[in-house]
């Protein structure tokens, strides 16, 4: 019935500091719509952005910042991750460990974003 997921929709008190993260740190694009909407976009996906207490209707019920916990999938290895985030001044909180994504194994990197949502940065681990 379901084929993939178009968008999330995330909660944040910190609206500049969100917008810095995502498309400074994590490098999605920055998209404009609809009246003061924003997202950011990576590939064919998006994650909407509602800004705590001007959520948008229909929402979540219970929207509230720091509650998103979600696996990004890189093609770049652990290191080279690692290298990036130390250069913007992240510590990760944990990783490389080995986790088991949706198709298999995976090499993942945690930290988290400035309303404190746990982000996981993971790579398929080649078989051998």
């Amino acid at each position: 019935m379901i084929n993939s997921i178009d968008h999330i929709v995330l909660t944040t008190y910190k609206l500049d500091d969100c917008i810095h993260f995502y498309t400074q740190i994590l490098q999605f694009s920055l998209q404009r719509f609809g009246q003061d909407r924003i997202a950011f976009q990576f590939k064919n996906q998006k994650i909407n952005v509602h800004e705590y207490g001007k959520e948008i209707e229909p929402k979540a019920h219970l929207p509230v910042p720091g509650s998103l916990d979600i696996c990004f999938i890189t093609q770049e290895k652990p290191e080279k991750i690692l290298e990036h985030l130390q250069k913007h001044k992240i510590k990760p909180l944990k990783g490389p460990v080995k986790r088991t994504g949706a198709l298999g194994p995976i090499e993942s990197i945690y930290l988290r974003d400035p309303d404190l949502n746990l982000i996981e940065i993971a790579r398929y681990i080649e078989k051998s």
